[in-house]
């Protein structure tokens, strides 16, 4: 989202909180509260980088759903160097400290890495439709180049969506009326009127909240529906290999629907928060409970950004074998080293191009469209992780 208009300060923190008398205390609760952005932003940095560097370097994970993923990484990573220390800053001083020049471009950053993560996790749902759903329709030739014009795509159309962040975002003055002061910081429209920051809370809202999520839904009602009636018509002596294949969407299907699910949850505070915000624009909330929800809202909102990695690195043991000796120097951890030895891991990198042969023949009089699927899915697997995301 965008810089938030009536960003408490940490002045307004003072007078909210300090009973009659008392000496202030700001910089305390702002120096921890910076602390736990540079935690964010550490961990971020470390979980999307060795991302990016596995799906960039291990060539049998570059495929569909992983190259989006990185897309994904890079676009937390921006948000992360960018605009956490921004929001931290905050805590720390009592005015606005990037200047003009900053308040166009902070807010136009923000929301195109926002824009950039709900989109790229739209477009992983459509991918995963059409891999479980219509797996005839995936494309073969050039999938790769294709696969970066469309997240090319995806990052043109948030910086256009975020045209008008840095257009009206100015330096603007608020008045806090419980102690008759004023102070200047960066609200993403203009200070007239209660109408601009309704209009925009909403817009924001709906764009990258809403409208997303709903069509993400739909696709998932679509994939379940596609996977019970699929799992409803296996035999019972099905093909081995077409019910590894199918087990493996399965996994990848969860996989995207947790990273909706963390982006649902982590961002949905924030917007509610910022609603809230924009219809009582002309005052300034004060007090202790809205700042405290204002700073677990933000965190949260920023967290989204270091949480993806972790994530997958839980669901794939493909991924986690591969984080780990990304970690360690292209060494395998100790750990791993010797429950291989020991014979207790039997996580591989398979090509399926090695073992498509045994993969059911196509014919259309066979009459068994079940396994055609199955097949034609198994075929845009390429070079996948056994038990990760793979293309199909």
């Amino acid at each position: 989202m965008s810089t938030d208009p009536v960003f408490v300060s940490s002045s307004d923190m003072e007078n909210a909180s300090l009973a009659e008398g008392r000496e202030p205390l700001v910089w305390y609760p702002g120096i921890a509260i910076a602390a736990l952005y540079g935690l964010v932003i550490l961990v971020g940095l470390v979980g999307n980088i060795t991302l990016m560097r596995i799906f960039c370097t291990v060539k049998s994970l570059r495929n569909v759903p992983n190259l989006f993923m990185s897309s994904l990484a890079l676009g937390d990573l921006v948000l992360l160097v960018t605009c956490a220390p921004v929001d931290a800053s905050r805590y720390l001083a009592d005015e606005w400290l990037f200047g003009r020049v900053g308040c166009k471009l902070i807010p136009f950053i923000q929301f195109t890495s926002v824009g950039v993560s709900v989109f790229t996790l739209t477009a992983l749902a459509a991918d995963r439709y059409k891999a479980i759903v219509k797996p005839m329709d995936i494309e073969t030739s050039n999938i790769t180049a294709k696969i970066f014009i469309r997240a090319a795509i995806i990052w043109i159309f948030s910086m256009t969506l975020a045209i008008p962040e840095a257009i009206f975002s100015d330096l603007h003055t608020f008045h806090i009326a419980r102690n008759n002061e004023t102070f200047v910081t960066c609200a993403p429209y203009p200070h007239t009127g209660d109408l601009h920051p309704k209009i925009h809370s909403m817009v924001s809202f709906l764009v990258l909240y809403i409208v997303p999520l709903l069509i993400i839904t739909v696709y998932y009602v679509f994939i379940a529906k596609s996977l019970m009636s699929s799992a409803s018509n296996m035999p019972v002596e099905g093909n081995v290999q077409v019910r590894k294949q199918i087990e493996s969407r399965k996994r990848l299907a969860k996989t995207v629907l947790v990273f909706v699910g963390l982006f649902a949850v982590c961002w949905l505070p924030n917007h509610a928060i910022y609603l809230y915000r924009s219809y009582h624009y002309t005052q300034v909330d004060t007090s202790l409970l809205h700042f405290v929800s204002s700073v677990c809202a933000r965190l949260l909102a920023f967290t989204n950004s270091c949480i993806n990695p972790f994530a997958l690195y839980l669901l794939s043991r493909g991924f986690r074998k591969q984080f780990d000796r990304q970690l360690c120097c292209g060494r395998l951890p100790w750990w791993v080293a010797r429950a291989q030895s020991g014979g207790h891991n039997n996580t591989h990198v398979t090509s399926l191009k090695h073992a498509s042969h045994s993969l059911p023949t196509c014919n259309p009089t066979n009459n068994k469209l079940l396994e055609c699927k199955a097949s034609a899915l198994g075929m845009q697997g390429k070079g996948a992780v056994s038990d990760g995301p793979n293309h199909g």
